[in-house]
């Protein structure tokens, strides 16, 4: 137990009801004591024994920044094995290794983990894809909660680790994510970005959230009222809220939605954030000042406590050890043998065989050359929330292993160039003196003397470069270029130089990671860093010694077969705070993938990314193509099990797979139901589709039977392995209605389930489906509704792999026509052009019409006879005239208000209506310079 004091109070009796515990403790803080609690790194408080604690330890795909630790697949590859269970065993390690940290240093290594991400992603080009589950709520919910089981343990009271979800919400973009506001109307916000986040909380019993960076409909996220109205009220969330790193002082500094950091700490916290995550001196001030001006009260502080100390009493720090299951786990844990395994199960279990014409699996007994190319072939690469690795299995090594015969070769080709650097101001070759943080120099005694260089491309001229004679990458402390970084992971990626070929593509300029131009030093002979852009950066000759393109085809031309590994650096391009510029491959990588191909037919490309890419060309003429996220450890050894047909692939999508970036809106567009974005709502065509992925077996559906009950609709089928080949099949239920009021999903994932069968085997399937999940949002009473009418169940291998179908009708409601005589919210809206959701500082959202002529549709309209005015709640600063129309943004006009100039305020202004009745499509069409916002409107008689 952890107590220092010889008194015995109530909080250290284990028992006590929980919260008679929780509230003891908190009642005996000091005022002083609570301000201090209130920030991740809390105080201890020697009096009562509570000890110094932690809030906050990454462990997105295995515990990071603490030490070696098991390294599982990125959260994008983890959710391409589909398998609920793999996620909670994957959990479970991270909270056993979590455990393990804590006992070495229980006042640093805290025990609640910022994981799983559970953010929505409706847009592949956001730079931290790898950390999320994907595009559809149900699959990152189901998944997200397995995970978030496994990390908090099956006990009844105790938890062996908390997950705390990110980044609630709407959190898709890194583009200005500290001061950006994404738009989320109704019927998105409910269900397409909540019902991901509600998915963990009700059914993973998540006991954590953390507040995003952006605002959601002009408020920052951490002054949300959705996380008081929505998690803790409707969802019944029992734990606390932290905010994200330097959030909370960013409502000032970034967002300017306050002038002062008081008004901000109190505004965070009345909004349901208990934990600050931000500079704790600065933070701890502005508690102070909120109290003395009365925006906050004791009792504010008191509700935050109560939800941190619950939860670390249900952790076992204030009970005796004995009580507590987890309370025994210690270091030994730490990348114990069986989170290995559980490491290289995971990796198989995410490979994705996006195509096979025949060519895989390969014959290792039946090759005798084989060809390994690509800047990802030899190397392993962590992302930022990556632990340290304790070994890692390069696909060179993998497939080495396999080819281990005396009469075996692999061969490795980088495709990178070796090259020498010469200056073309003053002659002189670019060659690194001894030393390790010796800067690089010019070298006057020519090319024999002058140092060779590693170069990669990693597309949109990012470069990193590798020094021959210490195998060390360039990098720049914004002054001197060394070669001295021996790997590439920092929060800024300083070893990328950004190389632009000039008008003879053997001249280049190099920039640094900030884009500085780098120079020589005409005295010393140096590679210099310039500040500024007044000074361009010089131009340097690039002499190839080494051929990588021509390396890469000559070892492909003397192999029976060449794989071909290729994909992103997690740190380059894309990434946290950066947002990738296009969907496709580097342009050097598709080049290197076609001059293979071209020389061998028999080549297989692997794509490690962290990310979808857009690849038509590849997709269209390669024979077989797999993708796996960056996966750890055990990266290399999964793959060539694969390859090798030593495991049966069975990975699916976890989101959709464009043909190109044309195929997708503005990127900050969220709205997915008038975008078309997502599998949900996209109509084209898909380079692959949500849930596409292949098998070395064959599988056949037959046999559905629907079933409807009051409450559910039992779909069941029957699915066979007709090959000769054990394997595992990915089932997938969906959903469509057939007759609705508004626009619905062209399909929705419902359920799913990762089953094995032997050759020849058969099995039953059957999925049990709450009516609740065909529900929609209806705008026009605020709640979610099973509408009356005939519904589509889907079953297949993939959302564009269909192999069974049946339709069921449905008693559910018929939604009556709007009644807009009852005040209306603006943003319960059927369409609208040119209209975002912004804040409303009398309560609610509003509808910002961002241009002239920018309408909202109000459908299915009852409009009796005697209706005479309309009335509206609006504010525009320049004025603006409201035009009421009837069937079409042009269509009958039935009157016009307008809103005065020379007050941002809310006003109320009506006008009268004239032949208006019938059931109509209602249309408010706004008019006028500079931003109008309206809160509600109604017709009145």
């Amino acid at each position: 137990m952890s107590q220092n004091s010889e008194q015995n109070f109530p909080f250290q009796n284990p028992d006590l009801p929980l919260e008679q515990r929780v509230n003891d403790l908190v009642n005996r803080f000091t005022l002083e004591e609570k301000i201090n609690l209130m920030c991740q790194y809390q105080d201890e408080i020697t009096h009562l024994g509570v000890k110094a604690y932690k809030h906050g330890t990454e462990a997105a795909h295995g515990m990071a920044w603490l030490g070696e630790a098991t390294t599982f697949p990125q959260p994008i590859g983890l959710a391409c094995t589909w398998d609920k269970e793999l996620l909670r065993k994957v959990g479970g390690a991270i909270g056993d290794e979590a455990r393990g940290f804590y006992h070495r240093n229980p006042a640093h290594n805290g025990l609640t983990l910022w994981a799983p991400t559970v953010d929505m992603e409706r847009d592949p080009r956001w730079g931290r894809t790898e950390e999320a589950y994907g595009e559809d709520p149900h699959l990152t919910g189901k998944m997200s909660a397995a995970l978030t089981q496994g990390i908090q343990g099956d006990h009844p009271f105790y938890v062996k680790a908390v997950a705390s979800l990110k980044h609630f919400i709407g959190n898709n973009n890194e583009i200005n994510r500290g001061e950006c506001s994404v738009s989320l109307d109704p019927r998105n916000k409910h269900e397409y970005y909540l019902k991901a986040f509600e998915i963990p909380f009700k059914e993973g019993g998540a006991l954590s959230m953390m507040t995003a960076y952006n605002s959601v409909n002009g408020v920052p996220a951490n002054i949300n009222p959705d996380v008081n109205n929505i998690v803790k009220r409707d969802w019944g969330m029992n734990g606390f809220v932290v905010s994200d790193a330097g959030d909370v002082l960013g409502t000032v500094n970034d967002h300017h939605y306050v002038d002062t950091y008081k008004e901000a700490v109190a505004l965070t916290i009345k909004a349901g954030v208990d934990s600050i995550t931000d500079d704790h001196p600065i933070s701890k001030q502005a508690i102070r000042d909120a109290l003395a001006e009365g925006m906050l009260t004791e009792n504010d502080l008191d509700n935050a406590l109560r939800n941190t100390f619950r939860v670390r009493f249900r952790l076992g720090e204030f009970d005796p050890a004995s009580r507590n299951p987890y309370a025994a786990i210690d270091e030994s844990v730490i990348m114990k043998p069986e989170h290995a395994e559980l490491a290289l199960e995971s990796v198989r279990k995410s490979i994705v065989l996006l195509k096979n014409n025949g060519i895989l699996p390969l014959s290792a007994d039946k090759l005798s050359k084989a060809a390994v190319i690509g800047p990802l072939a030899g190397i392993v690469y962590r992302d930022w929330y990556s632990g340290l690795m304790p070994y890692a299995i390069t696909p060179f090594e993998g497939i080495k292993a396999k080819m281990n015969g005396p009469d075996q070769s692999v061969t490795l080709a980088t495709g990178s160039d070796r090259v020498k650097l010469k200056s073309l101001k003053n002659g002189q070759y670019v060659k690194h003196t001894e030393g390790e943080k010796n800067p690089l120099a010019a070298n006057s005694q020519g090319s024999d003397s002058a140092d060779l260089f590693e170069t990669t491309d990693w597309g949109w001229d990012s470069h990193t470069i590798v020094a021959e004679n210490n195998k060390l990458y360039l990098t720049t402390d914004d002054e001197k270029i060394t070669a001295s970084s021996e790997h590439i992971w920092e929060w800024f990626t300083k070893e990328v130089f950004h190389v632009r070929p000039q008008q003879d593509e053997n001249v280049v300029t190099f920039t640094t990671w900030n884009n500085r131009p780098v120079t020589v030093n005409a005295e010393t002979g140096a590679l210099e860093v310039q500040d500024g852009d007044a000074i361009l950066a010089e131009p340097f000759a690039v002499v190839k010694e080494t051929d990588g393109l021509q390396e890469a085809v000559a070892a492909a031309r003397h192999s029976e077969v060449a794989v071909v590994v290729v994909g992103n650096h997690p740190l380059i391009n894309g990434k946290e705070t950066i947002d990738r510029p296009d969907l496709t491959l580097a342009a050097y990588q598709e080049k290197l993938i076609r001059e293979v191909h071209a020389v061998n037919p028999n080549t297989v490309v692997v794509i490690v990314g962290s990310y979808p890419f857009a690849m038509p060309w590849v997709q269209e003429n390669i024979p077989a193509v797999l993708y796996m996220s960056h996966a750890g450890q055990e990266l290399g050894r999964a793959l060539a099990d694969v390859l090798f047909g030593d495991y049966n692939p069975a990975g699916r999508v976890n989101m959709t797979w464009y043909e190109s970036a044309d195929q997708l809106g503005e990127f900050m567009d969220y709205d997915i139901i008038k975008s078309e974005r997502t599998y949900q709502y996209f109509a084209g065509q898909p380079l692959y589709p949500f849930g596409h992925g292949l098998s070395y077996s064959r599988f056949q559906y037959d046999d559905l039977k629907l079933e409807q009950s009051a409450d559910s609709v039992t779909v069941s089928f029957r699915v066979t392995n007709t090959s000769d080949v054990d394997g595992e099949e990915v089932v997938q239920l969906y959903t469509k209605a057939l007759e609705s009021r508004v626009k619905r999903p062209l399909r929705q994932l419902q359920s799913f389930e990762r089953m094995t069968l032997a050759a020849g085997e058969s099995a039953e399937v059957r999925f049990e489906l709450d009516r609740s999940s065909l529900a929609f949002w209806d705008v026009t009473r605020n709640k979610m509704c099973v509408e009356q009418g005939s519904y589509a169940f889907l079953v297949g291998a993939s959302s564009g792999d269909i192999r069974l179908e049946g339709t069921v009708s449905v008693a559910g409601e018929i939604i009556p026509p709007r009644n807009l005589s009852q005040v209306t919210a603006a943003v319960n809206y059927d369409d609208y052009s040119n209209i975002i959701i912004s804040d409303n500082t009398e309560g609610g959202d509003s509808a910002a019409a961002t241009a002239s002529g920018a309408w909202l549709r109000f459908d299915d309209a009852a409009l009796g006879e005697e209706i005479g005015f309309f009335e509206v709640r609006a504010s525009s600063a320049n004025g603006a005239t409201i035009e009421i129309r009837l069937d079409a943004p042009d269509g009958q006009l039935a009157g016009s208000c307008t809103l005065q100039a020379g007050s941002a305020n809310w006003q109320t202004t009506s006008c009268s209506i004239e032949q208006a009745a019938g059931h109509r499509s209602v249309y408010l069409v706004v008019h006028g310079d500079g931003e109008t916002k309206l809160g509600w409107f109604r017709f009145g008689k």
